[in-house]
């Protein structure tokens, strides 16, 4: 069990943060023709912020990884989150990487009585 009581999950030889997020991928490979999808690609980083030196300290980058970053066929990409909560770390991630890359077209998803839920 994870810190936020998620399960590691796989798929095949794929590791998925949790069920949620393993099972979003099965249903975005299950209806892939339908959708419309011609690449998803997992685990995509972003930088936020690049590694400071300050007062004889070093912070590393810091970076928000997207669970998944979708390519339709008719060219848009969406980056896509999967969530069953959200903690004040994926805020503040969230809340900088919209002003970083404010052309990105970013989604958090969940499950509501067997029905993905864009928010």
């Amino acid at each position: 069990m994870g810190k936020y009581n998620n399960k590691k999950t796989y798929i095949g030889d794929l590791k998925f943060d949790s069920k949620l997020e393993a099972d979003y991928h099965t249903y975005l490979q299950d209806n892939k023709e339908e959708l419309g999808i011609c690449k998803i690609e997992l685990q995509v980083p972003f930088l936020l912020t690049d590694t400071i030196h300050y007062h004889d300290k070093t912070y590393r980058k810091s970076q928000y990884k997207a669970d998944f970053v979708i390519t339709y066929n008719n060219g848009l990409i969406e980056v896509i989150d999967t969530k069953g909560f959200e903690t004040t770390v994926f805020i503040l991630k969230r809340k900088i990487l919209l002003d970083k890359y404010k052309d990105i077209n970013f989604w958090c998803i969940k499950k509501v009585k067997g029905q993905w839920i864009k928010y």
